[in-house]
Parts: structure tokens; sequence; C-alpha cells
């Protein structure tokens, strides 16, 4: 079996800033999150955290701001890495590429915040990489979004289309149940 880790993308608190983002899908991504963190960490299976720092000063995601914090109960652990990133995908500026080499990790279970910008750069970019990659459709969540015609898109249509273009090219879609019984349940790491 291929050896995984649970790969979390900027579950910070800027994200809570509704009246910066806008309308949210999928209220329960992070509950869910935090089920695959625990599950990961019981079966001694490897964690990595990627915490976004924006460049943009307005934004609740610059470092000066009380939203650049990752969300109680997304900290890492001591033995688990946390890369910073000021671009859309973790493997830019990081060293993330060389960690997932060295501790001979095949495929990513990708999860975090938001589904068609950071989440999906990253699951693109880890299969151009070679790595396998699983995207967890119910531990990801979108914005709605206004495109350059005008049209409005809901977070949920932002979520399902993002969600579209990876699968079956960039990435196997699952749920978090089905990580649970895939990858954990499953593991040479479960005692």
């Amino acid at each position: 079996m291929k050896k995984a880790c649970l790969l979390i993308i900027d579950v910070q608190k800027g994200f809570d800033d509704a009246d910066f983002w806008g309308e949210r899908n999928n209220l329960t991504a992070e509950g869910n999150m935090l089920i695959l963190l625990d599950a990961f960490r019981n079966a001694k299976l490897p964690v990595i955290h990627v915490q976004h720092q924006s460049q943009n000063e307005t934004s609740p995601l610059h470092p000066t701001k009380l939203g650049y914090q990752l969300k109680t109960g997304f900290e890492p652990k001591e033995n688990e890495p946390l890369f910073i990133k000021s671009v859309n995908s973790a493997f830019i500026g990081t060293d993330l590429k060389e960690e997932l080499k060295k501790k001979e990790i095949e495929q990513v279970i990708i999860v975090g915040l938001t589904t068609n910008h950071c989440v999906s750069t990253t699951a693109r970019m880890a299969a151009n990489y070679g790595f396998g990659v699983s995207f967890i459709h119910d531990a990801t969540a979108a914005f709605s979004t206004v495109s350059y015609n005008g049209r409005k898109f809901s977070a949920q249509d932002v979520h399902e289309s993002a969600i579209s273009h990876l699968h079956n090219e960039f990435a196997e879609i699952l749920s978090t149940e089905d990580v649970l019984t895939k990858w954990v349940s499953t593991s040479q790491y479960m005692q």
C-alpha cells in the first residue's frame, strides 16, 4: 500500500469573515477535517500543515491580522511540519515537495480552504509532480464568486465546478468516510 499523508491547507480564522468572502458552502468542512486529523494522528500517519501568508495588507490572511491564525484545533503538533506560502500553491516558495519525498509519501490526501483556489492548485501540482492525490470533497469549501461578465456563481456551484475539473484528471474524489476506510483503517500504522 502507498504511504499517504494528510495535507491540511489554509484552515485559518480569516476565512470566517463573511463580509470579506461572501456566501460559503459546506459549513461542516472543518468538522470533517478534524475527524480526519484525529484519525491520522491516532493511526500515526503523517500530517502536514500549510498556512497562507497574504502579501495584501487588506486581506484577512495578512500576517498582521487575527485572521492569519490557524483555526482552533488545527495547530500543528510537534512532529507535524508547517509550511508558510504566499501564493495559491503549497509547493511554490516552500520545501513541501522535498518533505514529501523525504518522508517517502506517495499519496497526498488534501483538505482545506478554499476548494477552487489553494486547495485545487496544490492538488494539480501534486499530481503533476507524480504524487497520487485524494481530494476530499466534504472536507473543503468554497465561496460564491462573480465572473468576468457579471454572472454570479453560488458557493456550491464554485465548489462542484472546481472538483469536477480535478476528477479523473488530477485526483480521485473521496468523502471523509472513504478516507477513513481506504487510508486509515487499512494503514500499516494502525495499532
